[in-house]
């Protein structure tokens, strides 16, 4: 049974970083099996928001390698972001079949799974089943609106969870 079905979106904007995700879980495209799973947290004696999406057991070990290289590297949080991605690259058994959003106070990235480090380039970044509906409504809301990272984020996990079936209503949102 593949499990499916989440959102996470994340809004850097006068120097508040905002990391929200839903809490839905779909087995398939058949049923939701959990509502209010928590996919953004605080990692890193609460200095750095991660989000993830995609297979559940490899979020978590994208999320657990990522802390131990904060750890490892005394929370420089780009150098444990490269890091990470050079022990994913080096590893030939197995890519993850996850992406992270993760943020501290001076930055934002997306690390997947297969070694990438992106930082966006306009302080949005989204992932998941509805990342793209979430990317588009934060992208016009950041445009268009003197709307803060906060109310950006919820409002763009709001439209995407009218649009798309695999994102829900019962968000968490943390904030750097």
């Amino acid at each position: 049974m593949r499990l499916d079905g989440t959102t996470i979106v994340a809004v850097k904007k006068d120097g508040k970083t905002v990391i929200a995700g839903d809490g839905q879980i779909t087995a398939g495209e058949t049923y939701i099996l959990k509502r209010s799973a928590i996919k953004v947290r605080r990692i890193y004696n609460g200095e750095v928001v991660i989000g993830f999406a995609g297979s559940v057991s490899d979020a978590f070990n994208l999320a657990t390698k990522f802390e131990a290289q904060l750890n490892k590297y005394s929370g420089n949080f780009m150098r444990a972001c490269i890091e990470l991605a050079n022990l994913w690259r080096n590893d030939t058994t197995r890519n993850l079949e996850a992406m992270m959003i993760a943020a501290n106070k001076d930055y934002l990235v997306l690390l997947t799974g297969d070694g990438n480090v992106i930082e966006p380039d306009d302080n949005v970044v989204a992932v998941g089943s509805g990342g793209n509906f979430a990317l588009a409504a934060a992208k016009a809301l950041m445009a268009k609106t003197n709307l803060n990272a906060r109310e950006i984020a919820e409002t763009a996990m709001k439209i995407a969870g009218e649009i798309c079936i695999f994102t829900d209503d019962k968000i968490t949102v943390e904030e750097v």
